[in-house]
This record gives C-alpha cells, structure tokens and sequence, in this order.
C-alpha cells in the first residue's frame, strides 16, 4: 500500500512539473514570437551576442530532441492500443 501512495504522490508531481513546464515554454515561444515579428533573421544574426544566440539555439534544439522523444513514445503507444491516458 505504502508503495500505492508513493506512486499517486509522484503522478501529482509529474502533473505540477509538466504544468509549470508548459506555462515556462508558452512564455518562451512567446518571446521567439516577438524576436520573429520585431526583426528579421538577418539583423539577428548581424547584431545578436553571438554567444546568446548560440546558447538560444541550442537549448531549442534540446527541447526538441526530448519532446520528440516523447512524441514518439506517445504514437508508439497509440499504435500498440495501450493508452493509459
């Protein structure tokens, strides 16, 4: 039983940590968002800090790595039947 409870108390964590990741990602797609409408990618390139820009670059790529992965276990899932949510 002990077991049971641990198990329900980390899902709500798991829940509360892909909440607070979710609000942290609409928050960051919103900044990209202003970045691509206020300037061309050319002027972001010519004039950004080159080691920002690249830091930027790289943890959007990191970001789609994992939740690619995710994706893909998702349909993985789906595609064997067993959907347990």
């Amino acid at each position: 039983m002990v077991s049971a409870v641990k198990k329900q108390v980390d899902v709500v964590r798991l829940m509360a940590d892909l909440t607070a990741a979710k609000v942290e990602l609409l928050s960051a797609q919103c900044a990209t968002d202003r970045l691509r409408l206020q300037y061309n990618a050319q002027d972001i390139v010519v004039h950004a800090e080159r080691q920002a820009l690249k830091r930027a670059i790289a943890s959007a790529d990191s970001l789609h790595r994992y939740y690619s992965q995710l994706e893909a276990q998702m349909q993985q899932q789906e595609g064997s039947g067993d959907e347990s949510r």
